[in-house]
């Protein structure tokens, strides 16, 4: 949020330069992201009025203007603006002068008349992003007077880190008091009040008191829509972000900046009958101010008149009821909704909006009133008008109330670690605008009606330490000694097995923990997915079952910007079945190498992606323990998936996207992913002693034909099983299918090594061993042999 620093000085008295504001503020929660100046550099720049303004002799498009810059004679100025006329205050760039951009004015001629300067516009002074003439300055604008110092150019304005609880602190007065709490100083608010000279009202119904238990609004007639703002109001605008629009438009806008107060404004000649906030009905339409045609459903607030919806509540206004320059009779709208029924609508739509985003955070239900006046005096002063009674439509048991909470002295002492005196604490909470009674434990505080953030007695603590300053907290060595526990022998560590990955050609990535429910439930159909009270938006409402949607979506970012080759791995947790579950898991698409000339062009396949795996569970010395069964997910492709398993237990999954959400995702290849359980996975075998045998080893090979569906893993594990504790190794060294195979079976050939740690095998031994692994397979798999 940007603030100005003249505005801010409006509403309270600020002791400090803008870096040092900044650094307070800082402290006391509002992070400083940046102090800039309103407007670039520039010099040689006045206020000057056109005379005389004639059209060039030899060009259609140019004026010849007679300029009053000051005490001296008039300047001669050739001017192309169509706006250029007699009577005009404008900015004149005097002959030396320096405008953005390192551009010097000099002299020159133009079509052969002469010109000693440069009339301007705001575009040319750095003050608007583009500009239809020269800038126009109000009729008092003193001629001569330097253009920085008569419009403040060189306020400095302060960008602000507001955080999500603290919506009252969006917006000027919401800075102010936290100056004001600061500096104990007192906040100036503005007087505004509006004679009613008008009966006109319009009926207002509240059919929704728990999307909307507040509606004030006032009608005001006879305005002018087609003038300007005034440049101040221009200026402030553009100075907090904003673009001006329209006299109505305006004002609203800085209503809001000024009070944190959101508004709307509809054409009263657009409105049919009265006006109520209700309940969106299931499949009702609304044509949006930004032109969006939606369909609302019924947990949407509206504002509707007899034809239907004409503002979604809290986010946007309708098109249909919109101010145009012809307008000349508004209803000004302040109303309060509460947050519960604002988050997370706009977004499910795409929209976000300054309304919407204060109205997620609380604003505050009292002073409607305030803002509505506010609007009032500022139009009227603009545009004319007469003002209507001011109507306030609400209901009392629906608005929110700030109940007292209990502040004990000794909590105070056992969360922060220090003792604040009485009175300061006293003073301190009142400085922030809350109620504060003493009793014998210490005191109980109603908090005011904008704190939506303060609740229990921590808040109130939390207050006294971010107002009274972090600083003051004294220094304390820990009550107990802090001696770190030694991580166990076994435990993996995450730096290791990262940088394993990292040497695979992977990158971590860091996802939110937070995902789209439309992107979980395409991959994991039917899945429970815990859903979030208070959703930061719509596409982060509900927690991962998997690390899978962030790795996809940031995949498909990283394709979005012409990352061809994608290696991405993470470290997190999931959220499923009630648990939390410490996982790592990657995804890799694109080519199996960097492009280059020893080797062909080939996609990533599941097989490079399970050897990256063997490569991370090398660390724990138990290579043998990890199995691989074929099996699939709803999301993986059924023929390129496999479950994991560690000593029998399933561990985590691996496998190629589903060929349906590839072309749905548009994916150019298909990625293979991963996810492993953390520690089931990557804990150490602990190293044991073996003796190492002194006898010599004794190798049989043997090709064993079996069905196309067993695995190796299957072969052996009833090939150990056999051999029992004499076999010390298996190879597999060849597979075949061809000629001399039935259709439907694979011949493996492998390579046994026999030894014994007390004697030398001999070779009836080493036979006899092969007839019972022979004869264990023929029973089990139904496995034949070639010799």
């Amino acid at each position: 949020m940007r603030i100005p620093l003249s505005w801010l000085r409006e509403f309270v008295d600020v002791p400090w330069s803008a870096a040092e504001l900044g650094s307070r503020l800082t402290m006391a929660g509002f992070e400083l992201e940046s102090v800039e100046i309103a407007a670039p550099p520039f010099a040689g720049v006045v206020v000057a009025e056109i005379v005389d303004a004639v059209k060039h002799p030899q060009a259609e498009k140019l004026q010849v203007c007679q300029v009053k810059a000051g005490a001296g004679e008039l300047l001669q100025i050739v001017c192309g603006a169509a706006n250029a006329r007699a009577g005009l205050k404008t900015a004149l760039a005097t002959v030396g002068a320096k405008l953005p951009g390192d551009k010097a004015i000099t002299a020159a001629k133009l079509r052969g008349v002469e010109s000693f300067g440069m009339l301007c516009s705001a575009k040319e002074l750095g003050l608007a992003d583009t500009s239809e003439g020269i800038l126009e300055l109000p009729a008092d604008a003193p001629v001569g007077a330097n253009l920085r110092g008569y419009l403040q150019l060189d306020d400095e304005i302060l960008e602000l880190n507001v955080t999500p609880n603290r919506g009252d602190a969006m917006s000027v007065l919401g800075i102010a008091r936290e100056v004001a709490a600061l500096t104990r100083s007192p906040v100036r608010l503005p007087q505004s009040t509006s004679a009613s000279k008008l009966d006109n009202t319009v009926p207002v119904a509240l059919s929704a008191p728990a999307g909307c238990p507040k509606f004030t609004c006032r009608v005001v007639s006879g305005i002018d829509n087609r003038i300007p703002s005034p440049p101040w109001l221009r200026e402030r605008l553009r100075r907090a972000g904003l673009r001006p629009i329209s006299p109505v438009v305006d004002i609203t806008q800085y209503v809001m900046l000024e009070l944190g107060q959101p508004m709307h404004a509809y054409d009263l000649g657009k409105l049919q009958g009265g006006l109520e906030a209700r309940m969106a009905k299931d499949g009702e339409t609304i044509t949006l101010l930004d032109g969006r045609e939606i369909r609302l459903t019924p947990d949407i607030v509206v504002i509707a008149d007899s034809s239907g919806p004409v503002g979604m509540g809290g986010v946007m206004g309708g098109l249909a009821s919109s101010c145009t320059a012809e307008t000349t009779d508004i209803l000004f709208e302040a109303a309060f909704f509460p947050p519960a029924a604002i988050a997370g609508r706009g977004r499910r739509y795409g929209l976000v909006t300054d309304a919407g985003q204060r109205f997620e955070r609380g604003v505050d239900p009292v002073h409607q009133e305030r803002a509505v006046e506010r609007a009032t005096q500022l139009l009227i002063e603009i545009a004319g008008g007469q003002a209507g009674p001011l109507q306030v439509v609400q209901k009392p048991d629906a608005l929110p109330k700030r109940l007292e909470v209990a502040l004990r002295r000794t909590r105070i002492q056992k969360l922060l670690g220090t003792v604040y005196d009485d009175n300061a604490v006293k003073a301190t909470l009142e400085s922030l605008g809350v109620r504060v009674l003493a009793n014998a434990d210490g005191w109980l505080v109603t908090p005011p009606s904008h704190r939506f953030d303060i609740s229990i007695e921590a808040d109130l603590i939390e207050e006294l330490a971010r107002v009274l300053g972090f600083e003051s907290i004294p220094e304390a060595h820990a009550a107990g000694s802090q001696k770190p526990r030694p991580l166990p022998e076994e435990a993996p560590v995450e730096s290791q097995a990262l940088e394993i990955l990292a040497t695979r050609g992977y990158q971590e990535a860091i996802t939110y923990a937070f995902v789209d429910p439309a992107l979980q439930a395409r991959l994991f159909p039917g899945a429970a997915s815990p859903v979030l009270a208070n959703a930061i938006s719509a596409e982060m409402s509900v927690m991962r079952v998997s690390l899978w949607p962030g790795l996809i979506k940031a995949a498909l970012e990283n394709l979005r910007r012409q990352q061809d080759r994608i290696r991405l791995c993470e470290h997190g947790a999931r959220f499923a079945d009630g648990t939390e579950t410490d996982l790592i898991g990657g995804i890799a698409l694109g080519p199996r190498l960097p492009e280059q000339w020893a080797a062909a062009r080939a996609p990533v396949d599941f097989y490079d992606v399970k050897q990256d795996l063997e490569a991370l569970f090398a660390r724990t010395g138990a290579n043998e323990e990890f199995g691989y069964i074929a099996d699939s997910l709803p999301c993986l492709h059924p023929g390129r998936s496999a479950r994991i398993t560690r000593g029998g237990r399933n561990i985590g999954w691996i496998g190629e996207l589903h060929p349906e959400l590839v072309q749905s995702f548009d994916f150019t290849y298909a990625p293979i992913l991963f996810e492993v359980e953390y520690i089931p996975a990557l804990a150490a075998k602990m190293p044991r002693f073996e003796e190492i045998s002194r006898f010599p080893r004794v190798r049989r090979d043997l090709a064993v034909v079996v069905d196309e569906k067993v695995s190796l893993r299957q072969l052996h594990e009833r090939v150990t099983f056999a051999a029992s504790s004499l076999l010390r190794d298996i190879r597999v060294f060849d597979v075949f299918r061809g000629p001399g195979i039935e259709a439907g079976r694979k011949s493996i050939a492998l390579g046994l090594i026999f030894q014994d740690n007390s004697r030398t095998l001999a070779d009836e031994d080493a036979d006899r061993l092969l007839a019972a692994i022979r004869a264990d397979l023929s029973a089990t798999l139904g496995a034949g042999f070639r010799e």
